[in-house]
């Protein structure tokens, strides 16, 4: 299986396709239709960031951690996300910025990381940022060390439970006196959803159209 995985990993990343919002779970209205901005409004400048999606082999297939936000942090306290954060002025692009959050946040080596692409970039307007998940792939499993400042808790999660549609759910939420549809990942008994859900489900759409999953 992981060298199954690996390999459709490179030709999914390696397809610069970008996948429609049609394959991606995005917060929708009860109609349908999307509700969330992809690109910031034209007044607005946002900030530079950038995540790091990291697949690294054990038991004999891929995996990828995740982490829970530190209540301390002035946005999306609580909520499962990636490593990042915003761009500091000495990051050469989104690579570095990735991986010098994952450093910083879990204690990630860079030189562990072989980057193999980019995913979509796409606006989130509670942070003002313009986040592009950075995909790498790890030769071997991590030794995740949280930083308890960024960071809450950390957990691993197999490429596996990401394609299994069991995995994913819709609820109707309120929020701001909207009703919404809000897909998410049941993992870990967490709901992994907004702008976390985007990217990962882009990720398995793309794995898929390169024949996994």
């Amino acid at each position: 299986m992981l060298e199954r995985q690996i390999a459709a990993l490179r030709r999914a990343m390696a397809d610069p396709t970008a996948s429609s919002l049609e394959d991606v779970l995005v917060l929708r209205d009860l109609d349908g239709r999307v509700i969330r901005p992809m690109q910031p409004p034209p007044d607005i400048t946002p900030r530079e960031a950038a995540a790091l999606v990291l697949l690294y082999p054990s038991a004999g297939e891929l995996w990828l951690p995740l982490t829970v936000r530190s209540a301390r942090l002035t946005t999306h306290r609580g909520e499962v996300s990636l490593p990042g954060g915003g761009a500091d002025p000495d990051d050469g692009g989104p690579v570095q910025t990735a991986l010098r959050e994952a450093w910083e946040e879990l204690g990630i080596r860079p030189a562990n990381v072989e980057v193999l692409g980019t995913l979509t970039p796409f606006y989130i307007p509670p942070s003002n940022n313009t986040l592009t998940p950075v995909v790498g792939l790890s030769v071997a499993e991590p030794d995740l060390r949280p930083d308890p400042d960024e960071v809450e808790a950390a957990f691993s999660v197999p490429l596996r439970a990401l394609l299994d549609p069991a995995t994913v759910h819709e609820e109707v939420w309120e929020r701001r006196g909207q009703s919404m549809r809000v897909p998410f990942f049941a993992l870990e008994g967490y709901k992994v959803w907004g702008a976390t859900a985007l990217l990962l489900s882009e990720l398995v759409a793309r794995l898929r159209r390169a024949g996994e999953g």
